[in-house]
């Protein structure tokens, strides 16, 4: 009867390389490369569009929302949402 077939046992090697890196490196510091983000100039163009365009009545509508938000008179109407709702729910 065979417990543990041969390529099964080399599968902990991988970590044990790991540990090993971090106990040799542990007397060094070395620099961690840091995440960058770079934005192509097509999307920054197309940002910059779209920034104009801004309708002005759905502006206002989002304005007078904030405002509604802010001063606590906001209210939602909970039948609206359970009817949008069931029928996800059936």
């Amino acid at each position: 009867m065979k417990i543990n077939e041969t390529s099964r046992i080399g599968g902990v090697n991988p970590y044990q390389k790991q540990q090993d890196g971090k106990l040799i490196g542990l007397g060094k510091e070395k620099a961690k490369p840091k995440d960058q983000l770079e934005i192509s100039p097509e999307a920054k163009e197309l940002q910059a569009a779209d920034l104009g365009t801004v309708d002005p009545a759905r502006a206002s509508k989002v304005e007078e929302l904030k405002r509604q938000v802010s001063t606590g008179t906001y209210h939602v109407d909970a039948g609206k949402i359970a009817e949008k709702l069931w029928p996800y729910l059936k």
